[in-house]
C-alpha cells in the first residue's frame, strides 16, 4: 500500500471496519484494534477512543452485542458479536463502498481506470 493513510478517508468506515472483524467471530476491544491494524498492513492505527465511539454506537444501533467473556487469567474481557442486523449492514456497506470506489475511480482517474 505504501505509507500511512489520511485517517480523513478512513473515518466514515470505521463502523464497517469493526463489523468486517466481527463478521469473522466474537472479539474485544485490543484485539479488534489489532486486527484493523494488521488488515491494514500496519498502515492503518485505529486509536481507542474512536473504536469505543464507535462500538458504542454500533451497540445502541442493534448491530452489535456485547457480553462479559469468563476470563480464567486477568480481568474479564467484554466481548462484541455482530448481529444479523449488523450483518446486514456490513454487506450493504460493501456494496456502496464498491459503487462508490468505482465512480470516484472515474471521476478522479478519467475515463481509464488502469492508468
Amino acid at each position: 500500500m505504501g505509507g500511512r493513510i489520511s485517517s480523513d478517508l478512513i473515518r466514515g468506515h470505521i463502523d464497517t471496519m469493526i463489523l468486517r472483524v466481527l463478521y469473522e467471530n466474537d472479539n474485544y476491544g485490543y484485539e479488534i484494534m489489532k486486527a484493523i491494524y494488521r488488515n491494514s498492513d500496519e498502515n492503518y492505527d485505529l486509536k481507542e477512543p474512536s473504536l469505543y465511539t464507535s462500538l458504542k454506537r454500533l451497540e445502541s444501533q442493534k448491530m452489535i452485542s456485547s457480553y462479559w467473556g469468563d476470563e480464567s487469567q486477568g480481568g474479564r474481557r467484554k466481548y462484541y458479536k455482530i448481529t444479523p442486523l449488523g450483518l446486514k449492514a456490513y454487506h450493504s456497506a460493501v456494496e456502496e463502498w464498491n459503487i462508490a470506489r468505482d465512480l470516484i475511480d472515474k471521476l478522479i482517474k478519467g475515463g481509464n481506470c488502469n492508468e
